[in-house]
This record gives structure tokens, C-alpha cells and sequence, in this order.
């Protein structure tokens, strides 16, 4: 027999899939070994076809009896056509890493067995809420609930029910390490069913993994980052996104896509349920979920013992605030002292890692940079070296100007390091703890969860990891180092970044375990609206202040909008090319063209990279432009998630 194979691995353009002779019987779907070229490459079968008037080379090994769901085969092709890219880039993020090798394998046999249905506690706003999410069955509704409204119960419910039916549950989360207490919640609840993915497993391991899911017959629940969409699970029939906001659900290389838009495609194929669920959703989600009547809202906090927080807007201007510390305020010093002496815990939140994000040469203004990014340098002071947060350089910290020998370098800014170390300064016997991307192995919050919960932390420092997903009984005070941070950033989003991140680190306190709960946020900008609606929890006032500015200014969800870039060894060729590509899209009137710009990464060992800003009604009209591109262009798409 024929048989035409999607390749697990790009060859070129327009050969996503070849066809081969098999003398052996193979469906579709079935993962097979084939050769290519002067070697070998995973594949899957994609279809029967008559014998081809060329030779065929010979299917090598079918190397599952079990071929892939039929879900992930529509789901791939979906892909390819949507996203314009190559059909094998999806299969071979599909197929797991050393699909080729061989592994040892449990032979355990797998005996079907009656789940029984965990005991779930429900108050009557988080009924009503399930009830919406089932009228009518299926699609994909976002699940508006604020913070501490007992959205992971709702979750629980709606899994154990999947699970009764004999079907498989898959739950996204942006992050294992940010969602680590949702994760223990589910595992606690529905034990070995429960298969968790996640960056820090072997390729050997997840290879082993991927066939103990594809081999299974009984329903699974898998947990895990935008991979974990891609389980070969057989029977699917509810996918879950918690925090759905995030942006580690878009991948940002190819094959580009956006795990909101593709669950919400693969549950139209499943015709299965899909649940967004958010305190602080993308203004285009709710705008879109709102217009399609696919929102169900939960503005019930859980617990009826929750609190509101006393919150205190600090004004970094306020030179008799920050007479005592220039990084805390003299109350917020005094409400943690408070914390201490009463047994009860203090959250600092600082979204920057390290100890000071600039260093400069008062002496010929040199600044510090990557030789790679050409960005500045962020000094680690408990390594004493120098480090880029991009691509990972480091160096010991120089004594000296590497550029004109004096030595006069200022360090300037702060990290979570330096504040770190000011309270240990301050609370000599607190026991001071930080929680970030630096965070040493054993050192981690996931890793450290319960001695943190138990109190056997004063003080957590931190960035975004202690802003999501923590329900701590002992925390008292939330203090916000500097609220204002990322406001001024180039992006029609940054706004909407920060009152995501500030209202979900808010969120922390105030859960019905204390009777009283602290919030400080200190900002050189305490007028602007976004602060205010976030402190006030005005998510419904947020989204209509930042839709009428999307809707003057031509963004999601009132247009599509691209990115285009390109990359040259000089700036002048870099300038002229993409001057080049914006007359071109100029022309067509079904488009708006940005002036070219300088990215944010404008240098580069690859080179100097420019762009443009796109942003159209139509999506065809953008990937029609787009097709006419060269290869030194470099496209990526932000797209509506529920179009």
C-alpha cells in the first residue's frame, strides 16, 4: 500500500508530506519511521493514496500499534492553514522529542477502572457559575471570576463530571512553578490519574509519558504548560486554561501560535467544552466572550470571611514617606515590623530580577552591555557577577571601566536581589526569603509551597511567580515596590500588563483567613487611571477605559494586528528593506502602515533589526501581504483568541 506521510521535521519548502510504500498494514494517524534523504525522520500517516507514477522509498517501522487521536491530526492541519506555516513544524511539536529512540517502558496493563466522583464544596455563586458553563454544552466560555472566588473548585467540578462521562481532561497552566498550589489541588483530588508535563522533565521522560497517555484506554487528566494541549489523549472531552491572560500561552517561535485560539479550535473538533478562566482576562477575550454570550461571571469571593484590604497609594515624590529607606516607605516599614511582631506574613512584589538593572561610567558615560543582545548588563551582587536576561551571558564585575580604565561605574535601579537584602538589613531576625527566576534548586516557591504556607517564611520577596495562584493563611500586607514599572513600555498591551499583574498580586491578601488585610503601592505616577482602577478591583471599568482607546487607536479586538521585521549584518540595508516593505503594504488600502521603527532588540549578533506595525480589518488582507515576503522577513500575528 501508499501512503502519504507528514514528516516530523521541515526538508523545505512545500514538503510537509511525501508518500512512501508500506508492506505493512498502516491507518491514519499511525507514527511511523521513514527514510529521508541520507537518514531518518519520525512521520505520521496521513492518508491512503493510489500508487504514484515515481518510486517510492519504503516505510522503515510503524513504531506505535496505536495510531494518533484523530483530534490532533484536524487540529494539525488546522494549524498549518491558519498560522501559514509548514504542516511538519506542527507535527514535530506534536511527536515528542526522540520519538526515534528506544525507551524502556513499565509493562503494567492497564486495567479500566470506576473513577469515583471527589466531594467538592460549592456555594451558590459558584453553582450558578457551573450551571452557565453547561447551557448550552460545549464551546469555549471564559470564566470571569476575581480573585478568590473559587475558580479551582469550579475546575474540579467540572473535571470530575468530564471524567464520570469516560472522557479526558486536560488543564493548561502558564507556568508549573506559578500555578504549583492548583496542581497539588487537582492531585490531591484525583490521584494517579493525574499525569503532570513541565520544562523541567528528560526528553526521556516525557517520551515516556507521551506513550503511557497514547497506549492508555482509561480517561486521563493532564496538567501542564501550551505543550500539554498536544497529549495524545484518545477520548478528550473538557480542556481547561487557567489564568488565561497569560502570555506564555503564544508561542513566539514557529510554528507561532496562540494555545487560547487553537484549544478553542480543537474543542470545536472534540465538541467538548473549553473553559478560559481569569480574574484579569485579555480585554479582546472578554470584549469577544461578552459579544458571543459565552461569558459567565463570578464576582463572589469564596470565602464569606474575605476581606477587603486597606489600600495605601504611596507617592514616591514623597520625600517624608521615604525618609527612613529610598525602597520602602516609612508605613509600609512599619506595617511589616507589625507583620513580625504578631506572627503574620509580609508579600514585597518587584517585577525585576537581580540587584541593579544599570551600571554606568560616570567617568565617559560608558554603559554596560551584552555582546550579544547589546543590552545592559544586571548586576547580581550574592554572585558578584554581571548577567543578561536574555540570552544568559555573564561576567565577573569589573573593578573598572572596560572602556576608558577609570573607576567610577555606578550601579543604578534595583532588583528583587537588592531588596532582598535591604530587608534582611532592616529585620536583622525575620527570616527573609526570595522567589524568582534566580531562585536556587530546593529553593524554589513550588519546592517550598509548605514551609511558606506554614509560616516558616516572614517575608516573601519576589517577582511575578508570588503573584498568582497563592493562598497563604498567615499573609497580612501586600507592598507593590514600584506599581508604575512597565507603563511606559512601547506596547499597545503594557497598560493592560500591569493592572493584570497588580491586581492579581492584590489578590493575594484579603482571603478570609485574617480579619484584616494591608495593601502598599508605591508609584511615581499615583494619578494614573490604571492604578486606580486596579486598586478599587474595577476590572468591568478597566476593560471599558482601555476598549475605547483600542477602538480610537485601531487594536485588538477592532483590528488584527502584525508585527513585521527584518533582519540585515548593516543598519542602512536594515533601513532600506523594510522602507521597501512598507511602500508595498502601503498600496494596499485594506491596510494601515506604521512608519518604520527600530525594534527592541534593534542590535544583535545577527544584525540590526527594524519593523513595522501592520494592523488591518481583515485577516486575509495581512496574510495575503505577508506571502509576497522574502525569507528575511520575519512575521508574527496577534490575533483575537476567540474569533
Amino acid at each position: 500500500m501508499y501512503v502519504e506521510v507528514i514528516l516530523g521535521k521541515a526538508v523545505g519548502k512545500g514538503a510537509s508530506r511525501l508518500t512512501y510504500f508500506s508492506s505493512l498494514p498502516v491507518e491514519a494517524g499511525s507514527i511511523v519511521e521513514v527514510p529521508l534523504m541520507r537518514g531518518k525522520a519520525p512521520g505520521v500517516v496521513y492518508k491512503k493514496v493510489a500508487q504514484p507514477k515515481f518510486k517510492c522509498r519504503e516505510v522503515t517501522k510503524i513504531l506505535y500499534s496505536k495510531p494518533l487521536p484523530e483530534h490532533l491530526l484536524k487540529t494539525a492541519e488546522w494549524m498549518a492553514e491558519y498560522y501559514a506555516v509548514p504542516l511538519s513544524a506542527v507535527m514535530g511539536m506534536m511527536l515528542p522529542n526522540g520519538v526515534l529512540k528506544k525507551r524502556r517502558v513499565d509493562s503494567n496493563s492497564t486495567v479500566s477502572k470506576t473513577i469515583e466522583s471527589p466531594s467538592i464544596p460549592l456555594n451558590s455563586a459558584q453553582k450558578k457559575a457551573v450551571k452557565a458553563l453547561s447551557e448550552p454544552p460545549g464551546g469555549t466560555k471564559l470564566l470571569f471570576g476575581v480573585t478568590g472566588s473559587g475558580k479551582t473548585n469550579i475546575y474540579l467540578t467540572e473535571a470530575a463530571r468530564t471524567l464520570q462521562g469516560q472522557k479526558s481532561v486536560v488543564l493548561l497552566v502558564p507556568e508549573i512553578a506559578l500555578t504549583s498550589q492548583l496542581v497539588k489541588v487537582f492531585k490531591e483530588t484525583f490521584g494517579e490519574i493525574v499525569t503532570v508535563i513541565h520544562s523541567k522533565q528528560t526528553e526521556a521522560e516525557r517520551h515516556l509519558i507521551f506513550d503511557s497517555l497514547l497506549l492508555s484506554d482509561e480517561p486521563k487528566i493532564v496538567v501542564g504548560p501550551r505543550s500539554a494541549l498536544f497529549a495524545p489523549l484518545s477520548n478528550l472531552g473538557l480542556i481547561i486554561i487557567d489564568e488565561e491572560h497569560e502570555s506564555t500561552y503564544y508561542q513566539e517561535n514557529t510554528p507561532k501560535y496562540s494555545a487560547i485560539r487553537v484549544a478553542s479550535k480543537m474543542a470545536d473538533i472534540c465538541k467538548c467544552a473549553c473553559i478560559l478562566g481569569s480574574a484579569t482576562p485579555t480585554v479582546e477575550d472578554f470584549y469577544l466572550a461578552k459579544k458571543r454570550d459565552s461569558l459567565v461571571i463570578l464576582t463572589e469571593k469564596a470565602k464569606k470571611t474575605a476581606v477587603r484590604p486597606d489600600f495605601r497609594l504611596v507617592d514616591f515624590k514623597n520625600r517624608d514617606e521615604f525618609s527612613k529607606n529610598r525602597y520602602f516607605s516609612n508605613s509600609l516599614l512599619k506595617a511589616i515590623a507589625s507583620n513580625l511582631k504578631n506572627g503574620r506574613q509580609s508579600l514585597i512584589f518587584h517585577n525585576r530580577r537581580g540587584s541593579s538593572p544599570l551600571t554606568i561610567c560616570e567617568d565617559c558615560g560608558n554603559e554596560l552591555l551584552c555582546p550579544t543582545c547589546f543590552l545592559p548588563l544586571t548586576l547580581h551582587v550574592d554572585r558578584y557577577e554581571m548577567c543578561c536576561h536574555t540570552c544568559g551571558y555573564k561576567i565577573k564585575v569589573p573593578s573598572c571601566c572596560p572602556k576608558c580604565g577609570g573607576g567610577s561605574l555606578v550601579h543604578k535601579g534595583f532588583g528583587t536581589k537588592l531588596l532582598e537584602n535591604e530587608l534582611t538589613r532592616l529585620f536583622p531576625k525575620a527570616r527573609v526569603k526570595r522567589f524568582d527566576g534566580d531562585s536556587k534548586k530546593g529553593e524554589s516557591l513550588e519546592e517550598m509551597y509548605t514551609a511558606v504556607r506554614d509560616g516558616e517564611v516572614d517575608i516573601l520577596v519576589g517577582t511575578q511567580v508570588l503573584a498568582k495562584g497563592l493562598d497563604l493563611p498567615l499573609l497580612a500586607t501586600v507592598g507593590v515596590v514600584q506599581a508604575d514599572a512597565g507603563l511606559s513600555l512601547p506596547d499597545f498591551s503594557a497598560e493592560e500588563r500591569v493592572f493584570q499583574l497588580i491586581t492579581q498580586v492584590i489578590g493575594r491578601v484579603g482571603r478570609g483567613h485574617l480579619i484584616e488585610a494591608e495593601v502598599f503601592i508605591q508609584t511615581f505616577r499615583p494619578e494614573h487611571p490604571v492604578l486606580s482602577f486596579a486598586i478599587n478591583e474595577d476590572y468591568l471599568g478597566f476593560s471599558e477605559y482601555l476598549l475605547k482607546q483600542r477602538r480610537r487607536s485601531g487594536f485588538p479586538p477592532f483590528k488584527f494586528v502584525a508585527k513585521v521585521a527584518v533582519t540585515a549584518k548593516t543598519e542602512a540595508t536594515a533601513i532600506k528593506k523594510i522602507r521597501e516593505a512598507a511602500r508595498r503594504f502601503s498600496a494596499d488600502d485594506r491596510l494601515i502602515v506604521s512608519p518604520p521603527l527600530p525594534a527592541f532588540h534593534e542590535r544583535t549578533l545577527r544584525g540590526f533589526t527594524w519593523e513595522v506595525v501592520v494592523r488591518s480589518s481583515s485577516r486575509k488582507a495581512l496574510l495575503e501581504n505577508f506571502a509576497e515576503l522574502d525569507a528575511n522577513f520575519h512575521t508574527s500575528l496577534d490575533l483575537p483568541s476567540l474569533l
